[in-house]
């Protein structure tokens, strides 16, 4: 039993780092491409820049929400998950 324990609780963690790990990557490389073209976009026209710089951070705040999300599923994985898992199977073995 505590094997088995042990055995949830790792996939627990596993599954928040994983859900961290992919759910950071995504938001900082699309985030630093659209800097990097809004850059370049007002560099080629600096009478627009309001204009881009007004569209880059509702853009950048679209993109945020997914670290977010994968911070609320990791939360949720270290926190709520193996207290559940546990109960599940303190009460399938009785």
């Amino acid at each position: 039993m505590e094997l088995a324990i042990g055995i949830m609780l790792c996939g627990c963690a596993l599954g928040a780092g994983i859900a961290i790990g992919i759910g950071a990557l995504g938001p900082g490389l699309g985030e630093g491409s659209a800097v990097a073209k809004a850059c370049e976009a007002i560099g080629r026209q600096p009478e627009s820049k309001s204009d881009v710089t007004s569209t880059l951070i509702l853009g950048c705040a679209l993109a945020e929400t997914t670290g977010l999300y994968a911070l609320i599923i990791a939360l949720l994985l270290i926190l709520l998950a193996p207290g559940r898992f546990v109960d599940l199977l303190v009460n399938a073995v009785k």
